[in-house]
């Protein structure tokens, strides 16, 4: 076949069959169509670092604050992946839901903090991607930030098909495949949104929520409950936390120049 090996032919065809596929798939599915899926989310491990956001502001003030839940956190689902062999493959370990996670002293993780009302406009827009990446048939990270118009770098680090379905009210949505392994897409969101989901028709487990604002001043909470929030100008701020079982949270915060403030935010179970 024009000179190509039997290697080069097998991935070739290989090639020519997932991105069938993939074409195939997003005719089902259509452009943000498909069945919705619940806020429930997961993830391979409770220690999945949460994406912290640097923070490029000038200012010399600073908010850093805790984020508890009060009452018993709900049992952690056990997610199947069988469906895929490639997925199932990859975790010599139970995969369990992530929608609620919290650590033996009550904190909670992955709450999107931000400032909501007071933050100045950024003067740029960051032109270093954020990367959303799909490895283990699932989303890293589940919860994060973005600026306006800052490039979002989506990967597939799986040898098998993905669609990332992202599913926003305010921007432009958009549902494209991702058939091989490394494959990258570059996508930008015009304007602030709270949250913006993405999901996977495929496999119907994986989850993330993006935080677009128009501003550097954001951060999520970690495994222990923690954020920081760097580089605010002297001011009063509303603050807001959001979680995507539980809803928001707001308070005022003030800082001087220099000075960082401690606030603590507390969710209730349901």
């Amino acid at each position: 076949m024009c000179g190509y090996s039997d290697k080069e032919e097998i991935a070739m065809k290989r090639a020519r069959m997932l991105s069938s596929v993939a074409v195939a798939i997003l005719i089902g599915i259509g452009c943000g169509s498909g069945k919705p899926q619940d806020a429930s989310a997961t993830t391979p491990s409770n220690d999945t670092p949460a994406e912290t956001q640097p923070v490029a502001g000038g200012g010399s003030a600073s908010i850093r604050g805790t984020v508890k839940l009060s009452g018993t956190a709900p049992t952690m689902g056990k997610i199947k992946m069988d469906a895929d062999p490639v997925c199932q493959q990859q975790h010599s370990s139970p995969v369990y839901t992530e929608d609620v996670v919290v650590n033996g002293q009550g904190m909670l993780k992955n709450v999107f903090v931000y400032v909501k009302e007071g933050a100045p406009s950024s003067a740029t827009t960051p032109t270093t991607p954020v990367t959303l990446n799909q490895s283990g048939c699932w989303y890293a990270p589940h919860i994060f930030g973005i600026q306006t118009n800052q490039p979002l770098e989506i990967v597939n680090s799986d040898a098998t098909l993905h669609n990332i379905n992202a599913k926003p009210t305010v921007n432009q949505p958009f549902n494209i495949a991702q058939p091989v392994k490394g494959m990258k897409m570059t996508k930008k969101f015009a304007k602030p949104e709270i949250m913006v989901k993405f999901k996977c028709n495929v496999h119907p487990w994986m989850n993330a929520y993006a935080g677009v604002v128009e501003h550097p001043y954001f951060s999520v909470s970690d495994a222990n409950g923690s954020f920081t929030i760097n580089g605010l100008p002297a001011g009063t701020y509303v603050l807001e936390a959001w979680h995507e079982k539980y809803g928001t949270q707001t308070q005022n915060v003030t800082v001087a120049d220099g000075e960082s403030k401690a606030v603590e935010f507390t969710f209730n179970a349901q």
